[in-house]
């Protein structure tokens, strides 16, 4: 692997740099003040390219390389990770799913609207009694003679007030366990379909999530995603890659604490002198740096696997358990470096530190990458089915 990047991908994350300092840092702490999904920025980010930037021109993507992709969200989770998370739902959750197992006519008739933003997407595979246990739905799909009827309930899913097209994952047959899973896309406006959004969240409060109520919502046969018993290959696919997103993004926390401590080091005087200056705070600074090269390095690997076409299952597991728990870490650090003025919106690194706890819980908690990292070294399958 070559460290280094080539001049388009530098030219790529400078890009994403200066829009998200230009565009993005400056309304952050007011959308979070405000708890506001903020729609115009979401346009500016898809007028970027960001949304679906993996997926090819044909389709309306970008057609970056992943770790391009990575990069891109690098930046724009060193800005705000609630408008980060759009980028991971959209391209790593919906349009990836879409683009592997989607027909040629789903392709066309999903992915250009969504990589261009005209239309969100959401994920709809956690409930409230099924989480880390995702081959354990409880929503179930029952053929009809027009199609499929769908009654459920999901929790916990990132953008769902404003989608449009929701990827809804449902038990066809109990009997056949994670084999009877299907995946529909779900049109939101369809009858029976409805959200409420969650309040009172830890953090990503510009970041809009919701419970999903379906009752007797009605899809036709041709809005299966791949085939039945396809699904729960699906939500693993997805959630490998939303894992890869999730990992850079938390690199870019990581990245937003060094700066933000160095910067702030070096403005703040004690004992007549930069604190910059005591042993301690550059030790603390230290630290942070170790987590976030040592993240992005692990990052980049998955990354550059991904590219390759080569298996990454493990080593973007390792990337996430590692980055998304160095990112709480060095938020932690951070606060400590700010001192008073750490703990509050004032400086960004209060917003890190709560934004950074939910990224060791969703697209597998830190103790699902640990079983998943063990199963891969023993062989042995304590828990998940494959």
């Amino acid at each position: 692997m070559d460290f280094d990047l080539t001049d388009e991908q530098c030219l790529i994350k400078d890009t994403a740099r200066e829009f998200a300092d230009k565009e993005i840092v400056v309304q952050s702490r007011e959308n979070a003040r405000n708890h506001h999904f903020d729609l115009e920025m979401v346009k500016k980010i898809a007028d970027q390219g960001y949304l679906g930037a993996i997926v090819p021109p044909e389709y309306g993507g970008a057609g970056l390389d992943y770790l391009s992709y990575g990069l891109v969200v690098e930046e724009i989770g060193r800005a705000d990770s609630s408008i980060r998370t759009v980028i991971s739902v959209q391209t790593s959750l919906v349009c990836s799913g879409i683009l592997k197992f989607g027909t040629e006519e789903q392709k066309h008739k999903y992915l250009p609207k969504l990589c261009s933003g005209e239309w969100l997407g959401c994920f709809g595979l956690t409930e409230p009694d099924t989480g880390s246990d995702a081959a354990n739905q409880k929503t179930r799909a029952r053929k009809t003679d027009s199609g499929w009827v769908i009654n459920g309930a999901k929790m916990w899913i990132s953008m769902a007030s404003y989608a449009k097209v929701a990827l809804i994952f449902a038990q066809t047959d109990p009997e056949l366990g994670y084999k009877g899973i299907a995946c529909f896309m779900v049109d939101t406006d369809d009858p029976g379909f409805t959200t409420q959004t969650i309040e009172h969240k830890m953090g990503l409060h510009a970041s809009d999530t919701a419970s999903i109520s379906l009752d007797d919502v009605e899809v036709s046969d041709e809005q299966m995603l791949g085939n039945v018993g396809d699904g729960f290959k699906i939500a693993l696919s997805n959630l490998e890659s939303g894992r890869y997103s999730v990992a850079c993004g938390a690199v870019g926390i990581c990245q937003g604490c060094v700066d933000e401590s160095v910067k702030y080091a070096k403005e703040r005087e004690q004992f007549g002198k930069p604190i910059a200056s005591f042993q301690l705070v550059q030790a603390m600074i230290a630290e942070m740096v170790l987590k976030t090269d040592a993240s992005r390095m692990l990052a980049w690997r998955a990354g550059f696997l991904k590219d390759q076409g080569r298996p990454n299952s493990l080593e973007t597991s390792i990337a996430k358990l590692h980055a998304t728990e160095a990112s709480l870490e060095c938020a932690n650090l951070a606060i400590q470096v700010h001192g008073g003025a750490g703990y509050v919106d004032d400086h960004p690194v209060e917003r890190y530190f709560r934004d950074a706890r939910v990224t060791t819980i969703y697209e597998g908690t830190s103790q699902i990458q640990q079983m998943l990292i063990g199963r891969a070294m023993t062989g042995i399958n304590a828990l998940v089915p494959v």
